[in-house]
């Protein structure tokens, strides 16, 4: 897809994503996330992502969401352990205004103190929400395991202990601190001349100051294995299990996706929900996931089912691994691999705003944004032996960390 990028003086980089539909999608990407937080600060990154919509020099909250939705417009937020993200899906005519909205909530929030109180109730609902959830608890409580130590393991949300004791001042230094210019990104796919766009990006975001003192992130040990079994009060096993592996960055990264939605990824042909769900009918639920980082990655597998099949499952899963350890991938088996991938990505790129965030997040990744065919190529360029020596390393499971939530009558 055809794009260009305009760098302002500041250091804050428009990119611009041309389409002839009559819906655009606008993001502003930040490249701070939990894993900036200091120890005290768990849930900061998520906390002043709720609170940029709350009150600003000019709009209070109401009017914050109304600039948007009252034409229709779709606004949302979210936060991940190294990014921030704002964005919105729009009408054509509505870009100037969006844009406005983007300025004002990001660099014009006022963060009141009766805001910020209100907002702390908000957040440890959520918190306590999502801990109702094994599915989702799960996941985090793995990632503290595997990151022991480091910020990768804290929870997105934070503690209700921490969250309580966060101040404006910590809002403050935060964000003078982590939302770097140079890193940050407004990404516009829409129906406008690049001309338009620059001149739309300028007038609100030209004058921000320049922020682009680096601030060094500490790069995750590799800690020992663990394999842990947590008794809770739950209907059903829930199990994590995986290993840190593949940067961003590394050359084994495209391979690896690749194996990951070969073992468990999208759809029900996956190896995994093929002999766990089709074949046995143990899990309902059972999947793989790749999350490469900027300087580490996280492969997983989880799975819910009943409390009897638990072993089973992890038997089954095992099994799964050593049999690609054993008997390498043949060259056809690679190429339908490749060709699944390649159509499940192809058909990925008709979620609009999905697309747009991936290219700015690209592009403060690598800086540069690769086109639909060099993914593609990529891909084709893995062989067998890659995916061979990839299998035998992230499948080697003296590396493996496990979790187990287990059923316990209440």
């Amino acid at each position: 897809m055809e794009y260009n990028v305009h760098t302002l003086k500041n250091g804050i980089r428009i990119l611009h994503v041309p389409t002839a539909s009559a819906i655009s999608h606008a993001c502003i990407l930040v490249n701070a996330g939990s894993r900036d937080e200091e120890d005290a600060q768990m849930g900061l990154a998520h906390f002043i992502e709720h609170l940029i919509f709350k009150r600003t020099e000019k709009r209070n909250t109401t009017q914050i969401l109304n600039r948007l939705e009252s034409v229709g417009a779709d606004l949302n937020a979210y936060t991940t352990k190294e990014y921030t993200c704002i964005h919105a899906s729009f009408l054509r005519p509505y870009l100037d205004r969006t844009l406005e909205l983007f300025n004002d909530i990001v660099f014009h929030s006022t963060f009141p103190v009766d805001e910020i109180e209100k907002e702390k109730g908000v957040v440890l609902d959520e918190i306590a929400s999502y801990l109702d959830q094994p599915e989702e608890a799960i996941n985090d409580d793995f990632e503290d395991i595997l990151f022991r130590g480091h910020q990768f393991g804290r929870n997105i949300l934070g503690t209700p202990e921490t969250v309580s004791r966060l101040s404006k001042k910590d809002i403050q230094s935060f964000i003078k601190s982590k939302y770097r210019t140079d890193q940050m990104v407004i990404a516009v796919l829409g129906n406008y001349s690049l001309n338009k766009l620059v001149k739309i990006g300028e007038k609100y975001f030209a004058e921000v100051p320049g922020n682009t003192n680096a601030s060094p992130r500490i790069v995750p040990p590799i800690n020992s294995s663990s394999h842990q079994i947590v008794d809770k009060q739950i209907a059903q096993s829930h199990c994590m299990m995986g290993t840190q592996t593949y940067s961003l960055h590394h050359p084994y990264k495209t391979g690896l996706l690749l194996l990951n939605n070969l073992f468990g990824g999208n759809g029900m042909s996956s190896v995994l929900n093929l002999q766990l769900r089709e074949k046995y009918g143990i899990a309902y639920t059972i999947e793989s996931a790749y999350s490469p980082l900027s300087d580490t990655g996280i492969f997983a597998i989880y799975f819910g089912t009943d409390k009897e099949k638990a072993e089973k499952a992890m038997q089954l899963i095992r099994k799964e691994m050593n049999k690609l350890k054993q008997k390498p991938l043949t060259e056809i088996q690679l190429h339908k691999a490749q060709n699944k991938f390649i159509g499940q990505i192809a058909l990925g790129e008709e979620n609009r705003i999905g697309l747009i965030i991936a290219m700015a997040k690209s592009l403060l990744d690598y800086n540069q944004i690769d086109s639909l065919e060099a993914v593609f190529q990529k891909i084709r360029q893995v062989s067998v032996l890659d995916m061979n020596n990839i299998i035998h390393d992230v499948f080697d499971e003296s590396k493996w960390t496990s979790l187990l939530f287990n059923p316990t009558e209440g």
